[in-house]
């Protein structure tokens, strides 16, 4: 064999892998209907994202195929999760969830958390608000700290929906860095925000910690008022008189953010496309301007930085459900 054909056998043998290795990471789109799960009932926090989200698809066809939402609701999210999880490596699954696949498995409640699946983004955070009845003799911050201080059970405080969720933690940062005992506070779990306003409308808790967009009706009718909100700045619109805890001199930032994941498995070019794609959907003005009027923020992250937070969160977010006596001994990741 001459050596020309020698160079070109071995430079073909090195060509060939590469093109196979290109042609099955490039090029991917969906061959058939994409179903969005959710976890929730209609209606919810979560279901409107996912709505939005097909709605936004289907109007300036952002994808190659048709798109639906699935309702799988149950078990605080654990029925999604197990639906999906029975799609491995399939990405016409998504998932739109939120901060209990977290949760639920520090506290035990689940097997599968977040490394169960592939991330592919963060998409919203909606912060989380501290409100008392319009006549409630609690005027400020500063008063709700000195009464808990003096007796921490002196406060019934409603949280929705599950007892460690991301209100039960919003409530948990905020008093614990204002030197409160957390763990011996009087909390009230309801299984709506909706519920927990009615039992403080009705004098049956003190105070409720919800998401701003759970509030905003009653906030606009100015049957509560609301001592602070757990954002990074000040809010706009009927919150825009809000402090934030950070304002108040409390380094506390909370938010319920809803995520988007895929079955695992996904291969380069499949978990390209729905990064791509959820990028342009978080740059549209139209996606934005739907934020904007629910008070909720662009907190865009791909699927890579997605991984990352949701890390950090885990840590975070477990050590505070120690402290607040409800982790327990969850699966290893």
């Amino acid at each position: 064999m001459s050596a020309i054909v020698r160079s070109s056998a071995a430079l073909l043998a090195l060509v060939l892998p590469l093109a196979a290795a290109s042609a099955q990471t490039a090029g991917w789109k969906p061959e058939k209907n994409v179903e969005i799960v959710v976890g929730s009932n209609p209606g919810t926090g979560t279901d409107k994202t996912a709505r939005m989200i097909q709605r936004l698809w289907q109007e300036h066809r952002m994808i190659e195929a048709t798109s639906s939402v699935m309702n799988k609701a149950g078990g605080g999210g654990a029925v999604s999760w197990a639906y999906l999880n029975q799609h491995a490596a399939d990405p016409h699954y998504l998932l739109v969830t939120s901060y209990n696949i977290v949760t639920n498995h520090i506290t035990g409640k689940s097997a599968l958390t977040y490394t169960d699946f592939t991330p592919i983004a963060l998409l919203i955070s909606e912060y989380i608000a501290y409100s008392v009845k319009a006549d409630s003799p609690i005027r400020t911050t500063a008063e709700l700290i000195g009464r808990l201080k003096q007796d921490t059970k002196s406060i019934a405080v409603g949280i929705s929906s599950s007892a460690g969720g991301a209100n039960h933690i919003a409530l948990g940062l905020a008093m614990k860095a204002a030197g409160v005992e957390i763990n011996k506070m009087k909390v009230v779990v309801f299984n709506s925000g909706a519920e927990s306003l009615t039992a403080l409308l009705g004098g049956h808790v003190d105070l409720v910690v919800a998401s701003g967009s759970a509030i905003l009706g009653q906030l606009r009718a100015g049957a509560i008022r609301v001592l602070a909100i757990a954002a990074p700045q000040r809010l706009s619109g009927p919150f825009g008189l809000v402090p934030t805890w950070k304002e108040l001199g409390l380094q506390v930032v909370a938010d319920n953010w809803r995520i988007v994941l895929a079955p695992k498995g996904l291969n380069a070019a499949q978990t390209a496309y729905w990064d791509n794609g959820f990028r342009r959907l978080a740059k549209t003005g139209e996606w934005n301007r739907e934020l904007e009027t629910n008070y909720l923020s662009n907190n865009y992250l791909n699927g890579a930085d997605t991984r990352k937070y949701l890390d950090q969160q885990y840590g975070e977010v477990k050590a505070m459900l120690t402290e607040l006596g409800l982790a327990r001994a969850a699966p290893s990741r």
